[in-house]
């Protein structure tokens, strides 16, 4: 469907080169030479003017001597690396925030390094590279996919020839990578609400123990300054992106986040508005995305499907022509223009059918009843913030390991085990499972409360109807003020099926010898829920 152009934001990448071997480096350390630290040149990219600058810095790359192992002669006396400092001509962006920078230095088998405590290790290269140059590039507010070809034409400026950066091998990978709108700060809300889709991928898309979680809901700036929404995040691994987009693969972060300064700005400045962004999490698994054009257009969509996803499940429109605003719930920034749109996939969340659906498993469970064990296990889950194995489980409540390990296979639908250890399926059914477990402690604490009552009546030679009422009101958790001279409380915070508990309690009243008139005019007091003074249809 037709949704807004979203916004290049962060990127970070390592490109490999290794057609050329060393000529790159050498070619550095020649341009820089020549121009006595540095190299200041300025280029065209279509239409655009670029600024670029070579310079270098220390290296913590031993010198090989003579030649490096590979026999490649180093004719240079100091060991440096070098940097390309490219940027938008200020007279084309004058916000001065498109540009990156890229971090050149040389690779070979068997380099070693130096630490600043003169330890030296060698430094880990790929087995297949026998001499390479690796840039690591670090930008923002560009195409992902123009840096290889700013990379080019700024190397090209400076002096050195472009074709030693044609090719990037195929080891190139992708650090870092976001993509971005700006959105209205009166119409952003109900993403990062409590339930919003920020706060719902972390609840239920998130083992409770196994892999990584975080999610942070945080209201006030570094200065202390109340601002809602001013830094909401969540991470996803790959799996739990699975679930919620089942044709993506790589983990992210899916953020909300005003600018530092947003609390003190008036509402009508563009950076008192926040973003939303989603960005690429490369820490979060073991598989790279490459550089090529189709890695960058795959990542691409992935961003922008995921950010209009969540959009979108948050009642907002991702189109910018949805409401008689003209840009939607957008508001236009010096690199984000919401009035240009493109063709997403808008994936359906459906938040609310994975709570369902993990709600109805959880209610099963219960009410097909659990075996002791499979309750003490579960009680073991919810309490215990750590690890937890079948081992720890048993020895907890003096249980043989096999019986939990049977127990915990009857329920795979509530727990996971996995490498000698069990968790809760998510963190929406820990919630559900520990309130199940509490009310089932307070239930059974309710029961005894209720024994003792009835005994303490009985020696107390309360008659047995008495005895029964509060019995009854222990065990369903009723208080019940009846003093003479005022007027009966019934108070039923937290109780289910209040006509139905009342009508049982009219009767153990009534036949109490309780005046019915007293229980009639009682006021009941629900907690949450309210009161109502007096209930006629008894």
């Amino acid at each position: 469907m037709k949704a807004v152009e979203l916004a290049f934001h962060e990127f970070a990448a390592n490109y490999l080169f290794d057609d050329h071997a060393l000529k790159p480096f050498f070619a550095c350390d020649s341009r820089v030479k020549d121009g006595d630290g540095s190299q200041v040149a300025e280029f065209e990219s279509g239409t655009e003017r670029w600024i670029v600058k070579l310079y270098y810095q220390d290296s913590g790359i031993v010198h090989p001597g003579p030649e490096n192992p590979q026999g490649t002669p180093f004719r240079i006396n100091e060991i440096r690396e070098f940097r390309f400092s490219v940027a938008r001509h200020p007279e084309e962006d004058p916000v001065g925030e498109q540009s990156f920078n890229a971090h050149l230095a040389p690779r070979w088998q068997g380099m070693e390094i130096e630490n600043d405590q003169g330890e030296r290790s060698e430094y880990s290269v790929p087995e297949t590279i026998t001499e390479a140059v690796n840039v690591k590039i670090n930008g923002s507010n560009i195409d992902f996919r123009r840096y290889h070809e700013l990379l080019c034409r700024a190397a090209e400026s400076v002096g050195i020839h472009r074709r030693y950066f044609d090719r990037p091998h195929p080891f190139s990978n992708v650090q870092d990578a976001e993509r971005y709108v700006r959105l209205d700060s009166d119409r952003s809300g109900p993403i990062h609400a409590r339930d919003g889709p920020i706060a719902s991928m972390a609840h239920l898309l998130e083992n409770d123990r196994d892999g990584y979680r975080k999610l942070v809901q945080n209201e006030r700036d570094e200065k202390g300054r109340h601002l809602p929404g001013y830094y909401h995040t969540v991470t996803l691994g790959p799996r739990r992106v699975a679930e919620a987009f089942p044709s993506h693969t790589f983990p992210r972060e899916v953020k909300h986040y005003y600018s530092r300064e947003a609390a003190g700005m008036d509402d009508d400045e563009t950076l008192a508005n926040p973003k939303l962004g989603a960005s690429y999490q490369v820490s979060r698994w073991d598989e790279t995305i490459g550089v090529t054009d189709d890695d960058l257009e795959e990542l691409i969509a992935q961003l922008d499907e995921t950010v209009c996803s969540v959009m979108a499940d948050a009642g907002l429109p991702v189109h910018p022509a949805d409401d008689d605003r003209g840009n939607g719930p957008f508001v236009a920034d010096a690199y984000f223009d919401p009035t240009e749109e493109q063709e997403v996939n808008i994936v359906s969340l459906d938040l609310t059918r994975i709570r369902e659906t993990q709600e109805s498993i959880v209610v099963k469970h219960l009410s097909d009843g659990l075996s002791p064990v499979e309750w003490e296990a579960l009680e073991t889950l919810v309490t215990d913030g750590g690890q937890v194995s079948p081992q720890e489980i048993a020895e907890d409540h003096g249980r043989h390991v096999d019986s939990v390990r049977r127990a915990l296979k009857r329920i795979p639908e509530l727990v996971e085990s996995e490498y000698g250890s069990v968790s809760l399926r998510s963190n929406h059914v820990a919630e559900m499972v520990h309130d199940a477990v509490q009310q089932a402690r307070d239930a059974t604490r309710r029961a005894v409360e209720a024994g003792a009552k009835a005994i303490e009546a009985a020696e107390r030679g309360i008659d047995e109807t008495t005895s029964a009422l509060v019995a009854w009101c222990a065990k369903h958790g009723v208080d019940v003020d009846d003093r003479q001279e005022a007027r009966v409380m019934f108070r039923l915070q937290g109780v289910e099926n209040v006509e139905t508990r009342l009508k049982e309690a009219y009767r153990l009243w009534t036949e109490a010898g309780k005046d019915p008139a007293r229980f009639r005019s009682a006021q009941v007091d629900l907690g949450e829920r309210g009161k109502s003074a007096a209930w006629r249809w008894l």
